[in-house]
């Protein structure tokens, strides 16, 4: 994963250009690995309540053969259900339902209690 960001990362690195890495490093071997090839500067940690994560992202719906993507919250489909252009059924991925989401937090705050702290000082 390292090799990959920094592979999209090196031309703004060799240009002093900054980066803003939305949701990297997600475990604290990423955090080392990344440490060790930057020098970062500042770290984030945005505190949302599981609820409004779980309720946004389970609001995901999509088209599956266009890839289109409503979210009943902010951009609903015209027919609840049915994609705009083609009235074909949308389906929920597995990994947006709430249940799943619920399990990715869960293992995401077990394994990155401690993600950024001490790491980038």
């Amino acid at each position: 994963m390292i090799q990959m960001v920094m592979g999209d990362a090196v031309e703004a690195v060799e240009k002093g250009q900054s980066l803003l890495l939305d949701g990297f490093p997600r475990t604290m071997e990423q955090a080392v690995a990344l440490d060790k090839n930057l020098d970062v500067d500042l770290v984030i940690n945005l505190c949302i309540p599981n609820e409004t994560i779980i309720e946004r992202i389970s609001d995901r719906w999509i088209h599956s053969a266009s890839g289109r993507v409503y979210n009943y919250s902010y951009k609903p489909p015209k027919v609840m259900g049915l994609d705009d252009e083609t009235g074909e059924p949308l389906v929920q991925r597995e990994d947006d339902k709430p249940e799943s989401v619920l399990k990715r937090l869960q293992k995401y705050e077990m394994v990155n209690v401690s993600l950024g702290v001490g790491i980038f000082r």
